[in-house]
């Protein structure tokens, strides 16, 4: 999915409103912070894979705040049997704990603010009280660790 904006940088490379003249950048709103460091080459292959299988183990197991609306497949007609959805939430938070536990305390703090909450670097370092520009070099170390619980070659 696509959501490209206009937006207006700076020499120090902070993104703003746009305005007339001055140099600007097109972002994509719809892009992860993972997929948006994969894309630029800071994590390899096999640090996005497994950062995108936490963040999937996150989504199946509903950890966040679930919606209104259930747009899953029920059937209504009474034929047939489905899966029981929780058994398959229940696995996959045990899949998610299990790497968060893998990862370590020290690094699991970023892992679950970027990857799963959505958020970009620079503001998980603010909320994390770090100095700047430390998030990447944490997170890389913690996307290592990932990969080696995942056993990603």
């Amino acid at each position: 999915m696509r959501e490209l904006v206009e937006k207006a940088i700076d020499n120090r490379g902070v993104l703003g409103v746009r305005r007339r003249g001055g140099c600007f950048v097109t972002v994509n709103l719809a892009e992860s912070p993972l997929s948006w460091l994969a894309s630029r080459g800071l994590v390899d292959g096999r640090q996005c894979e497994a950062g995108e299988r936490l963040r999937s183990d996150y989504e199946r197991a509903s950890i966040a705040s679930a919606t209104t609306m259930r747009w899953g497949v029920q059937r209504v007609d009474g034929g047939g049997e489905f899966a029981d959805p929780t058994n398959s939430h229940i696995a996959a938070k045990r899949r998610f704990d299990a790497a968060i536990a893998g990862v370590g305390r020290g690094l699991a703090d970023i892992l679950w603010r970027v990857i799963c909450a959505g958020e970009r670097l620079p503001e998980a370092e603010r909320a994390l009280g770090w100095p700047t520009r430390s998030g990447r070099l944490v997170l890389t170390m913690a996307l290592d660790r990932l990969a080696d619980h995942y056993q990603l070659g």
